[in-house]
């Protein structure tokens, strides 16, 4: 991923990158001299730089404040998708702003997913190629023969920042705060209603992946993510660019579409392809929650999925030949392989991503009740005990005593009584908890957990230094926090002194102007990835949050805002 130019120390793996390169680490800026605002006259798309080599580099002009951090939009002509919208969000925030460095952050980070990650995008107009009524999707030669419906409609494939794929969670989060815009924009309206429909393509044909390849419709080139995996369900490598199972990622498939509905009343995305989709996770949901063990014979029951990598990194494979460790039966709760690190699980029972499931099955049984068809409220009764039984299973056993904090949620658990007592910085997060809709954030057991997992004494992967701090996680290793960590500690939390202090690291470790992966906590200029989208996104969403919640501390006129 994108990095400053200067050899430094080598880090570990990063989040979605499967060939590592070197951290930052540099006493100054080095200015780009190649990458000057492209001329006017006639333009070639051809001249547009590779956005993750541009974003290694610092751009003019600077921000008034004191870190004078660099404006890292590409020309209007490179950017990925276009908004007037967008455009004036940027301009209404940043004019209140008290400081040009967090405004100026803030007008890179908030168009960082339409400037850089929407790689094709269609509004449905045309017909889709070849297609047929019946049968599964074949190729034959250049063409695609496709079942009935399928890629109809607008369709967008959003990356998630250095790799030509799309994760399901990076996407949905990457989309997040463009939401508001949908009911007020057509242009966003198609964008994320394409989101939702190519979404519901990947689901449909496979749904215990996590990354998938371009539309077979978009003329983009697959590729290869460098791996030797075994994993059952077997998948199509032209289709699917990995295949972790990863319960938050079909929660948020689900979560896309509930914050559609929810900022524009618009059912257009509940397409036959779109029940598909939800067949296929409620399919998952149930395979998933069984236990290793027959409920009534005790004997070895195979799982659905398995996953083997070759690899000498534990977390990027499961153990008992791509089992993972024995879960129990009955526990209501829905196991998942990996965590949104894209990290395998310890005990499956991941309790974030139960939490998020949950809510979102609830969520999406409201709106099948809203379109008053006797078929969508017999499906809602179902999504709805599904929600229900998730639910009651967190509280049953996710929640252990501890000695010190009382009463917390675990990491993770499975079903037999051990759990394991951390949070990553990944979303979800148990720290994310309220942000989810799972509780609210002045729950004693969530205060506890909170206040656990802020803690060195807590939680393993809080890490302090000298420059940073904040969660992080094994897929950085131990010297990087995440600032991502921070940007939710920030929206969870109503003291303003905490408040001040998350936005204070980020903006200090974000010198380049952009939002990074990881930072490390004793020398804030190493970092991994200058360009994540994710991120960006998540720094936008917690201004957007202040802007309402808190406006006194970032405007000047303490009016709030709300789009």
């Amino acid at each position: 991923m994108g990095r400053f130019a200067w050899p430094s120390l080598l880090l570990p793996l990063t989040a979605h990158i499967f060939t590592a390169p070197p951290a930052v680490a540099a006493a100054e800026l080095v200015w780009d001299s190649t990458q000057e605002p492209l001329a006017d006259g006639k333009f070639d798309t051809a001249a547009c730089p590779d956005y993750t080599s541009y974003a290694q580099y610092p751009h003019r002009p600077l921000s008034k404040g004191p870190l004078e951090l660099p404006y890292q939009r590409p020309d209007p002509r490179c950017r990925t998708f276009s908004s007037d919208a967008i455009e004036k969000v940027i301009a209404d925030i940043t004019a209140r702003m008290k400081d040009p460095d967090l405004a100026r952050l803030f007008e890179n980070a908030f168009p960082s997913t339409t400037d850089t990650t929407v790689k094709f995008h269609t509004d449905g107009e045309k017909e889709p190629r070849k297609k047929k009524k019946s049968g599964h999707r074949s190729r034959d030669g250049d063409e695609w023969y496709l079942d009935e419906g399928e890629w109809e409609g607008p369709q967008s494939f959003i990356i998630t920042g250095d790799i030509l794929a799309e994760w399901l969670r990076d996407s949905t989060n990457q989309l997040t705060p463009y939401q508001p815009l949908a009911s007020k924009d057509p242009r966003i309206f198609s964008l994320i209603l394409g989101a939702i429909n190519t979404q519901s393509e990947y689901v449909i044909e496979s749904p215990y992946c996590n990354a998938f390849q371009p539309p077979p419709i978009s003329g983009l080139p697959v590729s290869n993510n460098g791996q030797d995996d075994a994993v059952h369900p077997m998948y199509e490598p032209s289709f699917v660019f990995e295949c972790k199972y990863e319960l938050d990622s079909v929660a948020h498939f689900l979560a896309l579409a509930n914050n559609f509905y929810e900022y524009t009343g618009s059912t257009k995305f509940m397409t036959r392809r779109w029940y598909k989709a939800l067949a296929a996770v409620l399919d998952l949901l149930e395979a998933q929650s069984r236990g290793t063990f027959g409920d009534k014979t005790g004997s070895y029951q195979r799982n659905e999925y398995t996953f083997q990598r070759r690899t000498n990194t534990g977390t990027e494979t499961l153990n008992l030949n791509g089992v993972g460790n024995p879960l129990n039966n009955g526990t209501g709760l829905i196991r998942s392989a990996f965590r949104p690190s894209d990290d395998a699980t310890i005990f499956g029972f991941f309790i974030p991503a139960n939490a998020m499931i949950s809510v979102e099955l609830k969520r999406t049984a409201a709106i099948l009740r809203s379109t008053n068809d006797k078929k969508d409220a017999l499906l809602a009764e179902t999504v709805d005990r599904l929600a229900k039984r998730i639910r009651e299973g967190i509280w049953e056993h996710g929640v252990v005593h501890h000695r010190t904090y009382g009463e917390v949620f675990a990491y993770e658990v499975d079903g037999y009584g051990s759990s394991l007592l951390m949070d990553d910085a990944n979303y979800p997060s148990l720290l994310a908890l309220p942000l989810m809709g799972f509780l609210e954030a002045d729950d004693q057991t969530y205060r506890n957990t909170r206040r656990m997992l802020l803690e060195k004494a807590g939680n393993p992967y809080y890490l302090v230094g000298t420059d940073f701090k904040g969660i992080g996680g094994p897929h950085i290793g131990l010297q990087n926090a995440w600032p991502m960590s921070l940007l939710v500690q920030a929206q969870t939390s109503d003291d303003d002194d905490e408040i001040e202090q998350c936005l204070d690291l980020v903006l200090k470790a974000s010198r380049l102007g952009l939002i990074h992966e990881s930072v490390d906590v004793n020398w804030s200029i190493s970092y991994t990835r200058s360009w994540f989208a994710w991120a960006n996104g998540v720094f936008a969403t917690t201004i957007l949050d202040l802007a309402k919640r808190k406006p006194h501390l970032i405007f000047t006129d303490p009016t709030p805002y709300e789009i």
